[in-house]
């Protein structure tokens, strides 16, 4: 299934002290069947805490990321849409990761079988990803930040600005190379690199 639909949303102005200037529309991508997604609860608000477990990987906060542009994305065992836009997230990190991209891969187990971090560490390296994954145990961070309001896709993403503001809200699916929603991935991140610290 393609997420070519755009939803144009206005955001609200950030909450941060640092911020100086209102945040710019969001644009939410939606599946053709999906309901609309009011997205002005999240965008233009410092992005939540998380409470998640590091593969391998020293604790890392949203706090600590400050300064730079974050892509956090959920992805599972199984997930065709996750196994689509591993090569994107993979491509993204390897390109924009020395302009100041961190992208941070979330995993949340839908298994009927007990979850073994072995597997979560192979499944990345499938992927590819050679940036820091993390165990979203529960699914507490993914409830905390989407589904406690929203219904749908656990295959969403999301992009934070260089002061923790929460920007974009890509609202699930995928983005694989050569799609619109790709495309749409990159300049989001291209627009938020390019705007001061």
């Amino acid at each position: 299934m393609r997420f070519a639909l755009l939803l144009l949303l206005a955001a609200c102005a950030p909450t941060d002290e640092h911020a100086s200037a209102p945040v710019e529309p969001v644009r939410v991508a939606v599946g053709p069947d999906a309901e609309t997604i009011d997205a002005t609860t999240l965008v233009g608000h410092p992005a939540p805490t998380w409470d998640v477990d590091w593969m391998g990987e020293p604790a890392l906060t949203v706090e600590a990321l400050r300064g730079r542009v974050v892509l956090v994305r959920w992805f599972t065992e199984g997930c065709p849409y996750c196994a689509e836009t591993a090569p994107t997230l993979a491509a993204l990190h390897d390109e924009l990761a020395p302009r100041g991209l961190s992208v941070i891969g979330m995993y949340h187990h839908k298994s009927d079988e007990p979850l073994e971090p072995a597997q979560v560490r192979a499944l990345a390296q499938r992927f590819h990803f050679l940036f820091p994954v993390a165990i979203d145990h529960d699914w507490k961070t993914l409830r905390a930040w989407w589904l406690d309001d929203h219904e749908g896709w656990t295959s969403v993403s999301f992009l934070i600005d260089r002061r923790g503001v929460l920007r974009y809200v890509h609202t699930g699916g995928s983005y694989e190379p050569g799609s619109e929603d790709a495309a749409q991935m990159r300049g989001w991140i291209d627009a938020l690199l390019a705007e001061p610290g």
